[in-house]
């Protein structure tokens, strides 16, 4: 991140349905890779890389490799503001994306390290 996160740019990175899924997702389950995104939004990988490439240059995401896996997450060094509005909006629209969770919960072969699904 070169610049601290604003409104403006917060809401102009979270101004598409994918991204803002995306993002959602990422805030909820804590950690995830482009196969379980893929998985969940029923998108193919180059379409998933490219709105991700925008959330990691916005900085509002970062991602990390773990062997044939890259993991994205929250940036640590967002504000807290950010954070706090990004799980309250998921967790108050927890129903629009149940088929996308569900779709998460359901993958097959979905990388080990994420914790189990409810």
């Amino acid at each position: 991140m070169t610049e601290p996160m604003n409104p403006s740019t917060l809401f102009k990175c979270l101004a598409d349905d994918t991204r803002i899924k995306i993002t959602l997702l990422v805030v909820s389950e804590g950690e995830l890779c482009v196969c379980e995104l893929t998985a969940a939004l029923e998108l193919n990988q180059p379409k998933i890389s490219r709105h991700l490439a925008l959330l990691r240059s916005a900085g509002l995401l970062m991602d990390r490799r773990q062997g044939q896996w890259v993991y994205y997450r929250l940036h640590p060094d967002l504000p807290s503001w950010v954070a706090a509005v990004l799980k309250d909006v998921g967790d108050a629209n927890q129903q629009w994306l149940e088929v996308e969770t569900k779709r998460l919960c359901g993958m097959n072969e979905r990388p080990i390290n994420q914790a189990e699904c409810s």
